[in-house]
């Protein structure tokens, strides 16, 4: 092959090669603080340094002897959970509504549950401090937990109406016509056709809980500091890897409430249309 030819068939592949390139430079920037913070929580060294020259568990180990990271993991956890119970049951009902709805009411409506996603936290956080201290409850878990529960609906009704738009209307009229009453076909019916959508829909609800700094900060107390407050507590005191160690167990957590919503529903419903 002569190297006129050879020159020719490599410019014809020359944006595909810078293309990749682009690519893989892209996602090695992407994924170069994760491995970074992984990296470090393995290290040994008394402060956060890179590159790592020795290997430990030490602060794992001091996840478990440092009572406050613990006590609030627990915390976080907890609180995760209740605020997403507390957003799949006002967030089912309205999403089931909302894709069923043929009334242009309905869109105002699914842009009014959205919006806590597109609105900045300190404003959302402000905001509701100020209306729940105007009724009374102030600081406290009550507020805590309503605020966690208000950026938790919308990633529920948004997976639920996914699936629910999915799966038609043909198993419900079915079961109708053989006299099923609303009750049993929503039991027996729409309920678990849409459960992996209330499942995935839970589930970020509970990652975007237990990575919530903003509403924590303007709620939390000291009987009521989440993980992210605590963390930022101790980085005001401390440089050590601890924090990188509890970064990595949070990413653990993430990564498999993600990999067990793709099994269950999959992330394509999250940007399919609403």
């Amino acid at each position: 092959m002569s190297a006129t030819a050879s020159w020719r068939r490599l410019e014809r592949r020359l944006p595909v090669l810078l293309l990749l390139a682009f690519v893989l430079i892209f996602f090695a920037f992407l994924l170069a603080p994760i491995v970074f913070v992984v990296l470090v929580s393995f290290g040994d060294s008394e402060i956060i340094a890179f590159p790592v020259t020795a290997y430990s568990l030490r602060w794992y180990h001091r996840l478990l002897e440092y009572r406050p990271l613990l006590d609030s993991l627990w915390f976080s956890l907890k609180l995760a959970g209740a605020s997403a119970v507390l957003a799949a049951l006002f967030g089912v009902p309205a999403a089931l509504a909302l894709a069923r709805s043929r009334s242009g009411l309905a869109d105002l409506l699914s842009t009014f549950l959205l919006a806590p996603l597109s609105i900045p936290m300190i404003l959302l956080g402000i905001a509701l401090l100020y209306k729940l201290s105007a009724i009374g409850l102030g600081i406290s878990f009550t507020s805590l937990l309503i605020a966690h529960t208000v950026v938790s609906i919308p990633y529920v009704v948004r997976t639920v109406v996914a699936v629910y738009r999915g799966i038609g209307r043909n198993y419900e009229e079915a079961a109708a016509i053989l006299g099923a009453s609303r009750r049993q076909i929503f039991t027996y019916v729409t309920l678990p056709l849409i459960g992996s959508g209330i499942f995935s829909g839970m589930l970020f609800a509970v990652l975007i809980s237990l990575d919530n700094l903003s509403l924590s900060l303007f709620f939390g107390s000291a009987q009521t500091n989440t993980l992210p407050v605590v963390m930022l507590s101790y980085l005001q005191n401390q440089f050590d890897p601890a924090i990188a160690a509890i970064g990595t167990v949070q990413m653990v957590i993430a990564l498999v409430a993600l990999l067990l919503i793709e099994r269950t529903v999959g992330l394509k419903f999250m940007s399919s249309p609403s």
